[in-house]
């Protein structure tokens, strides 16, 4: 039987996974990602933890996504591991930029070099970048033109230096959300100081 554990206090909880999650919960994100804990998946992996993010700009949602943490004790073979992150980003861009037959390839580098920043090592990433443009005419001409990027991918992390290195990842997951929402880059050496509203800790855990 498949067993979901999300909270680092579960009982029966391998403490591998347990300080895992506690490491996604320990994550720092901007303060326009609103961040929560999700259902999670129960039939991919013997312990799952998930995290649902919606970006808000200007007061105007314009992106969300997900991150799934899997966690199977005796290894999989497809991950090439014992844990594998599996991501969701869907944000609003320019109809212009949606024209690009290079977004998918930007799209991709946006999460490379997220996970890249944040020294978040991987293996055996795999994924898909697409991109939806709208059109509307007759009664639904003044709506305009709209598109959205969705990026899916998936990977294993890298933990030699245990459990806790999660947290780079979820940081990377969230700085994704942000490039792809359009969000101007946090200039080097100034700290991101989350709002209430985007600690993960005081969203009522």
């Amino acid at each position: 039987m498949v067993r979901q554990e999300a909270g680092p206090g579960a009982s029966g909880t391998p403490r591998e996974f347990a300080e895992a999650v506690a490491a996604m919960h320990a994550a720092v994100l901007r303060p326009e990602l609103f961040c929560e804990d999700m259902p999670a998946p129960q039939r991919i992996a013997p312990y799952a933890s998930a995290l649902s993010a919606d970006v808000t700009l200007d007061g105007e949602e314009v992106g969300t996504g997900r991150l799934i943490l899997l966690h199977d004790p005796d290894g999989n073979d497809a991950w090439e591991g014992t844990f594998r992150c599996v991501a969701y980003c869907r944000c609003d861009v320019d109809p212009e930029l949606a024209a690009d037959p290079m977004l998918a390839h930007v799209g991709w580098s946006w999460l490379t070099e997220a996970l890249e920043a944040h020294g978040a090592d991987v293996i055996a990433e795999s994924g898909s970048v697409t991109t939806v443009s709208t059109e509307c005419f007759g009664g639904m001409a003044e709506d305009g033109a709209s598109a959205q990027v969705e990026i899916r991918a998936s990977w294993t992390p890298v933990l030699d230096d245990g459990p806790a290195a999660v947290r780079a990842h979820v940081e990377a997951w969230g700085d994704l959300l942000a490039t792809a929402a359009g969000l101007e880059p946090v200039p080097e050496g100034v700290a991101v100081m989350p709002s209430r509203r985007g600690q993960r800790g005081n969203t009522g855990r």
